[in-house]
């Protein structure tokens, strides 16, 4: 198989310069603002997007180093199958929020609900659209027994 070959749209910027402590998930980031700095000749690409109050952001992992196919990932103390987790040292170091759009000022795009290491590379932006979304019976596998709660109130360590 041919190498995949992708160049960023943009840069994320958060308030998050280290990677400890920051949210696991956009849940955690509730209310934490960011913006996105899309590469003007994209910019085009951005009309229409205003009606959206959510957004999908895929990115590089830039912060990410190697990967193991077995994890323990933070809401849990048993090793899983990295893909069965959302943990982010993944073979391709991509990751994806969904998050709140509150503007877009030429090529800046304000953002809330961040859960994004500042200076992530952007590769692609979607809207997010609910009716487009899975629904009915939904399986969460392991995290049936997981207190989603804490969720919210998980922060990363020095594990990934």
């Amino acid at each position: 198989m041919n190498a995949i070959i992708y160049s960023p749209i943009g840069i994320i910027h958060t308030p998050f310069t280290d990677q400890e402590n920051m949210p696991i998930q956009p849940t955690g980031g509730e209310g934490i603002e960011g913006t996105i700095e899309i590469n003007p000749k994209y910019q085009s690409g951005l009309q229409d997007l205003g009606g959206f109050s959510h957004i999908i952001l895929l990115y590089h992992l830039h912060l990410s180093r190697g990967y193991s196919l077995t994890v323990t990932p933070f809401l849990d103390t048993e090793p899983r199958g990295l893909f069965a987790t959302r943990a982010p040292t993944r073979p391709n170091s991509i990751g994806l929020s969904v998050v709140r759009l509150l503007d877009i000022e030429k090529n800046i795009l304000t953002i809330s609900d961040v859960d994004i290491s500042d200076g992530t590379p952007l590769l692609d932006i979607k809207p997010y659209v609910p009716a487009m979304q899975p629904t009915g019976n939904v399986k969460t596998g392991w995290l049936d027994s997981i207190n989603t709660e804490q969720i919210s109130r998980k922060r990363s360590d020095d594990r990934f």
